[in-house]
């Protein structure tokens, strides 16, 4: 069975070795608003393979210039983006099965 890409896994300090980001800094895009890690019960952070590609994605978008408010409206407005094209292949969908 494959593992879920979004299974927080990693503790802060295994994150930041492997996306090669300082722990502040994982820190820093949470209270920002680009990265959401799941809690444990006690309260610790633990990420995701989902988060690593998101930091990968941060890191890029960075290098390119963006700032962190930019980059967060990138990704809000990517997720605005798949919500309707998820509805669009709803509508889709449903208008399929009516004409049959």
């Amino acid at each position: 069975m494959p593992l879920d890409p979004t299974a927080g896994v990693y503790v802060m300090s295994v994150a930041a070795d492997l996306s090669g980001l300082h722990p502040q800094t994982l820190r820093l895009y949470e209270r920002r608003g680009l990265l959401e890690p799941v809690r444990t019960d006690g309260g610790n952070r633990r990420y995701s393979d989902a988060d690593l590609d998101q930091l990968r994605r941060i890191t890029v978008l960075a290098d390119q210039g963006i700032n962190i408010e930019g980059i967060r409206r990138i990704f809000e407005l990517e997720a605005e983006l798949a919500k309707v094209r998820r509805q669009l292949d709803d509508e889709r969908r449903r208008r399929g099965r009516t004409r049959d």
